[in-house]
């Protein structure tokens, strides 16, 4: 299994276990209430989308990280596409960024 697809299963695991908010409102309000640990936003998502997101994690002092299409997000999640996703349990979301920092070059960025 390559570390994409571990990145994908923690983030199975992570919205199977609650520990997981998607799409564009519960992740602003997971960033904004502070219980975000990680914010996971596609690759695909529109410059809009990645600039709010990353001016919102700049502020609230959240990790953010590109990755992966829409498509696989979502079914991820067991949902619909989804551009973003924010993880509120540390010990998954830490375990997510050690996946995305062996894949290299996956545009994390550590606040």
């Amino acid at each position: 299994m390559d570390n994409r697809q571990k990145v994908l299963n923690l983030i199975g695991l992570a919205t199977k276990a609650g520990k997981a908010a998607s799409g564009e409102f519960s992740t602003e309000k997971t960033v904004k209430t502070g219980k975000a640990f990680l914010v996971v936003v596609s690759e695909e998502a529109s410059d809009n989308t990645k600039k709010m997101f990353t001016d919102m994690c700049t502020y609230y002092k959240v990790p953010i990280c590109y990755f992966g299409n829409k498509d696989e997000l979502g079914h991820a999640m067991g949902k619909e596409m989804r551009a973003s996703l924010a993880i509120v349990d540390e010990g998954l979301a830490k375990a997510i960024v050690k996946q995305m920092n062996t894949i290299g070059g996956s545009g994390y960025e550590s606040k």
